[in-house]
């Protein structure tokens, strides 16, 4: 009686399982670096592999995540599409040169088939650099809230700012305002058991927005809410870098021993109305709730002939059927006249945004990035430096912040166009994160975030090309392995 060899029988079964995951791999994947990495993955690390691709690379553009829909209260809405209609009229009627000349931007991301973000002029807006100046700001309009605030945040912790906002949340709940608050679960891991317990017992309406479960705790890790938004009485908005931590207000008693530069944007006005928008249908998918949309969170805010700054926000997520801030990113560096100027924590770019860096700077604009020296992931600052030889070989130009570290997400062009808002120049941030940033289309606006660009650099290091052609085989090697997998970081 032949014996079974049970090894061989063990091999055929593996191979025919990690065919047909191959064979999943590259349906399910519309993106061939990531397709690639998936599948070098899947192939060269046994079992591992698999249980990484099935955790954490599951195509949820094709699988929305959730519904967008709200709930609308039907005489509001035909009293709002008209308030929509005046804006519109309103802005006709006026001169906008640096709308002029980039109405095919706006009509992208207008476009219904990606956000349909429309173009609101009426705004005011402050741009705010580090938590030194946001922070007191915010508590400000908190506590003059009167009908509701809504927060959305990446990360908030337990610590001195973070338990004087809760402090300041929960004094508002007891004078009649409403407070709801979305918190990513992963990144607020830290509050799950003190701050969220202590701000629901006070009667704030608090939710994760992705709730970390052992039968889903990958897939929900990986799809994250990076977001930061704070909305007051539907008229006042923040969105911008700056998470609820110390270390963004750089005062002693942070963890961090370093510096931490960001930017972060206070809007009063229409644009207002699309993040209230943004932070209603999110509210909605993890609160189980049908929030409708009303006058109490679209009021007629105040303006003022100063109130003309036109903006658009825009939102993407994996819900998104494209990758919105992408495409707005590409857009702004093709349209730009003679400079681009980025600001950004972390670059690992998909071959699109990669290919428009290297055209724009081969056309003659100046193309000028400014990344951290040191970032806060090894694996992320390897994976990106392997980008930069092609940057730098078509005249693409790189600088490295020292003063500490730098997590604005930012860019300005010479054609008038600003974006402040929470994505990253990374697949992560085009493709697996919830995020939203605000553009902003207004020369003098544009102009100040030029100067504050190249105040940072007066903190940073321009990295020389000769020099870093010169780097050893095994840096060369450890960046061109580590970029085979940029897609996964």
């Amino acid at each position: 009686m032949p014996t079974i060899d049970w090894i061989l029988l063990l091999e055929a079964g593996y191979g025919l399982v990690v065919l047909a995951v191959v064979l999943r791999v590259i349906y399910d994947s519309n993106s061939t670096s990531k397709t690639l990495a998936y599948l070098l993955l899947v192939i060269l690390v046994p079992i591992v592999g698999i249980l990484f691709y099935f955790s954490f690379g599951i195509n949820y553009r094709k699988r929305k995540m959730y519904s967008k829909k709200l709930a609308t209260d039907e005489i509001f809405l035909k009293q709002f599409e008209s308030r929509i209609e005046e804006i519109k009229k309103s802005f006709s009627d006026q001169q906008f040169p640096t709308v002029d000349s980039n109405r095919s931007m706006i009509r992208l991301l207008a476009n219904k088939n990606i956000e349909n973000s429309p173009l609101l002029i009426h705004n005011n807006a402050e741009i705010l650099l580090n938590g030194e100046a946001f922070f007191p700001r915010l508590i400000e309009d908190l506590k003059a809230a009167k009908q509701h605030i809504h927060l959305e945040y990446y990360i908030y912790e337990n610590d001195v700012i973070g338990n004087e906002i809760k402090n300041i949340l929960i004094a508002k709940v007891k004078e009649g305002v409403r407070v709801r608050f979305i918190y990513d679960d992963f990144g607020c891991r830290s509050i799950r058991k003190n701050i969220v317990v202590e701000l629901r017992s006070a009667g704030v309406e608090i939710y994760a927005f992705n709730k970390i479960t052992w039968i889903a705790l990958a897939n929900r890790m990986n799809y994250r809410n990076h977001r930061k938004m704070v909305i007051i009485d539907g008229a006042i908005s923040y969105t911008g870098g700056i998470n609820i931590s110390d270390r963004y207000a750089n005062i002693p008693q942070a963890p961090a021993s370093k510096y931490w530069r960001d930017t972060h944007l206070r809007i009063y006005g229409d644009a207002t109305y699309a993040l209230q928008h943004i932070f209603l249908s999110d509210w909605n998918f993890c609160s189980q709730q049908s929030l409708t949309v009303n006058a109490d969170f679209f009021p007629i805010i105040d303006h003022d002939d100063n109130s003309k700054l036109p903006m658009q926000i825009v939102a993407s997520g994996p819900d998104s059927q494209v990758p919105s801030i992408l495409y707005s990113v590409v857009k702004a560096i093709n349209d730009a006249q003679s400079e681009i100027l980025f600001t950004t924590p972390y670059y690992i770019p998909d071959e699109t945004l990669q290919q428009a860096m290297i055209l724009a700077a081969m056309s003659g604009k100046k193309v000028k990035i400014l990344l951290p020296k040191v970032s806060d992931s090894k694996m992320v600052q390897w994976a990106s430096q392997s980008y930069f030889e092609e940057l730098l070989e078509a005249g693409v130009e790189l600088y490295f912040y020292q003063k500490g570290f730098i997590h604005a997400k930012c860019f300005v062009t010479d054609s008038g166009v600003s974006s402040i808002g929470t994505c990253n120049l990374d697949h992560r941030s085009f493709d697996l994160n919830f995020e939203v940033n605000a553009i902003v289309y207004d020369t003098e606006f544009a102009d100040k975030m030029r100067q504050i660009f190249y105040e940072d650099c007066q903190h940073a290091v321009q990295l020389n090309y000769n020099r870093w052609f010169k780097r050893t085989h095994w840096t060369r090697l450890k960046n061109s392995f580590l970029r085979l997998f940029s897609p996964l970081l």
